[in-house]
Order: C-alpha cells, then structure tokens, then sequence
C-alpha cells in the first residue's frame, strides 16, 4: 500500500476559507519540524500583530510576483483567501 501524503497537502488539512486548518498546521508541524501558528487576523498583542503585518507583506508579494493575473483577480484562489482570512 503506498504511503499517504500529509494532511497539509490534502484537502482534508485545508481550511475552505484559507490557509491550514488545525489538522493541517500539526501534520506540516510533525513532517518539517515546523511551528506554524493559526491566523492572527485581529492580534491581541504586539507579537501577532507583528506576525499578521509580515505575513501579509510576504503574501502581497508572493501574489504579485508569483501568480497569473487570472489567479490575482479571482476571490476564490488559495492566495486571496488566505489575505482575506488574515485581513491584510
């Protein structure tokens, strides 16, 4: 039987409205030895709102450097969601 692929890169560790969800951050976590948080869209203290204001710098460039421009105007894309859920 060959060997599943981590949640994070399945839908089933995908949040519908952007990003990973809890599933997904801990199955990415376990395989990179990673420690990624969930979103910070409306921070509570200066740490995350300094993590929302790098992650929406860092997106913002990805979006614009990497993407086509159908993928840049669409709502639904993975990019724009995951800004939206961060409200950059």
């Amino acid at each position: 039987m060959a060997k599943k692929t981590p949640a994070w890169q399945r839908k089933e560790g995908k949040n519908p409205k952007g990003g990973l969800n809890a599933k997904g951050r801990a199955s990415y976590n376990k395989a990179t030895g990673g420690n990624l948080k969930p979103p910070a869209p409306n921070p509570k203290n200066e740490k995350d709102a300094g993590r929302r204001k790098s992650f929406c710098a860092r997106m913002q460039g990805m979006k614009n450097k990497l993407t086509s421009n159908k993928t840049k105007r669409d709502p639904n894309s993975r990019i724009n969601k995951s800004l939206r859920a961060w409200n950059c």
